[in-house]
């Protein structure tokens, strides 16, 4: 299955404890809370095209499979990381947080985010 199309968020578990837990800024949680994100992905092969829209604030990571590559975090930090894949599966680790982007089915996007023992999950269904 291709990554490839624009995904908006459905629901999303145990956002504002694990925000909180690698240092987003109060503000930030609580403006972020309630807004459905838009996950845009562009894949060409083994190149990814990243673009998550959380109301005004824009991130957008570009990666090649199985390359370093510098990826934004979430907290806006900059960070080398190899992404990889596993069927439908990409995985990073940045600063510690495994990051899990799943495609369940051919409409359903999983994002999963794991720092230690605490996780975020982001179910996002293709517009």
């Amino acid at each position: 299955m291709s990554f490839s199309g624009k995904y908006q968020m459905e629901s999303h578990e145990n956002f504002e404890s694990f925000m909180e837990a690698i240092g987003l800024p109060d503000e930030l949680i609580q403006e972020g809370k309630d807004i459905k994100s838009i996950s845009e992905i562009e894949e060409t092969g083994d190149h990814f095209k990243v673009t998550v829209t959380t109301g005004t604030k824009i991130l957008t990571n570009s990666f090649t499979i199985g390359q370093e590559t510098e990826l934004e975090s979430p907290t806006g930090e900059k960070v080398n990381s190899v992404v990889m894949r596993e069927g439908n599966k990409l995985t990073a680790i940045l600063n510690g947080i495994e990051y899990v982007t799943e495609l369940t089915d051919s409409n359903t996007l999983v994002n999963t985010m794991t720092l230690s023992v605490m996780s975020y999950k982001r179910t996002s269904k293709r517009m």
